[in-house]
């Protein structure tokens, strides 16, 4: 599959979209501004849900959340350590 210019663009800014915040959800990696766990949507991916019926469920989300998480989880795969800041105060 060859990525259209919007793809590669959305695949490089994912980082904007992904925050580890010690104070919210344990720190684990959320979608900026919710406490929806990337954990979570890819592992709703992988059971077989759609995106259209992740984004039924938890209303906040954007197609682009995600494709972001899915693109922390491929950098996570090949890299198994990612570079976000933390957040603080």
């Amino acid at each position: 599959m060859v990525l259209t210019d919007y793809r590669r663009v959305a695949l490089q800014n994912w980082k904007s979209r992904i925050t580890i915040d010690p104070l919210v959800c344990h720190g684990r990696p959320c979608i900026t501004g919710t406490r929806v766990w990337v954990s979570l949507i890819v592992d709703n991916l992988a059971a077989g849900s759609s995106e259209k019926e992740i984004l039924e469920a938890y209303p906040t989300l954007t197609i682009d959340d995600i494709r972001a998480a899915l693109a922390f989880a491929a950098e996570m795969a090949r890299e198994r350590f990612v570079d976000i800041p933390l957040k603080t105060g």
